[in-house]
């Protein structure tokens, strides 16, 4: 079973790995760099894109704060200064537009991709995700890492999938849930949660783990990731960089990491 101390330490490891959007935001504020607040699972992904439009434009490195987009909304919500908003799902994108905090007509559906069940590399488990299929058992004593099934895109994607598949009600008292989507990743990674719900693009960027299975597209919401130029913003670079994010130049780097680029007008659901 997952200890407690187990779940702080995780915590303070993931305080470096990703650190708070809002006081690295705060200390960029005092610059002109191009600031970024995106999903944590876009890391591996607009990490390589931004190096590349680093290359391609002689601009300087946009600064990416990473966290869940959760997180990230209520930050720029609390005045923290950002230039692009990169959502892993429309709910909080939504928000966003709703509290007047992107430019409507620069939103736009960049990404898709897919929820995985996930365990460690040298697992044996097998798993077919259809309707009545026992998580719960398959979990037995251990842990199901999830991102926050209230808040955090995927670990909503992970409660609707499991609800759809009537495995719910049976592992919910078996949740390890994170803070974001690569903290659920992690635990799985070391061991801590024998199995977890991630991104297939998580998945993809992880030697340490293995998809056990792909869950059914119609057992959860689309899941899109929709990006937005920031109300505040004024650095012509924001509208640039989001040009250069729906450019054939970024799409190989996106789909080499998993995801499906989809380019197109994103009106909010």
């Amino acid at each position: 079973m997952l200890k407690r101390r187990t779940l702080l330490g995780m915590g303070l490891a993931l305080a470096v790995s990703f650190a708070p959007a809002f006081h690295a935001a705060q200390a960029q504020a005092q610059t002109k760099d191009l600031v970024i607040f995106a999903a944590a699972s876009m890391k591996n992904a607009l990490d390589e894109a931004a190096a590349n439009w680093v290359k391609e434009s002689g601009k300087p490195a946009p600064k990416i704060s990473y966290a869940a987009s959760n997180t990230l909304a209520k930050q720029l919500e609390n005045g923290a200064p950002a230039d692009l908003f990169v959502s892993a799902d429309l709910d909080w994108m939504d928000y966003a537009a709703n509290k007047g905090l992107i430019k409507p007509d620069t939103r736009v559906s960049l990404l898709a991709n897919r929820i995985v069940l996930v365990a460690r590399k040298d697992s044996t488990a097998k798993l077919d995700l259809k309707p009545g299929v026992d998580v719960a058992g398959a979990v037995g004593t251990g842990r199901l890492a999830m991102g926050n099934v209230d808040s955090v895109p995927a670990g909503k994607y992970g409660k609707a999938a499991l609800e759809k598949l009537g495995a719910w009600d049976k592992v919910k008292d078996k949740i390890a849930q994170a803070d974001n989507v690569r903290a659920a990743l992690l635990l799985v990674s070391r061991g801590e949660a024998p199995f977890g719900i991630v991104y297939a693009t998580d998945a993809a960027a992880d030697p340490q783990v293995k998809v056990v299975a792909t869950f059914p597209e119609d057992s959860h919401p689309p899941i899109v990731y929709p990006v937005a130029v920031t109300k505040d913003s004024a650095n012509p670079d924001a509208q640039a960089f989001l040009t250069y994010l729906r450019s054939p130049a970024a799409k190989p780097v996106f789909e080499k990491q998993g995801f499906t680029v989809l380019n197109k007008a994103a009106s909010s659901s």
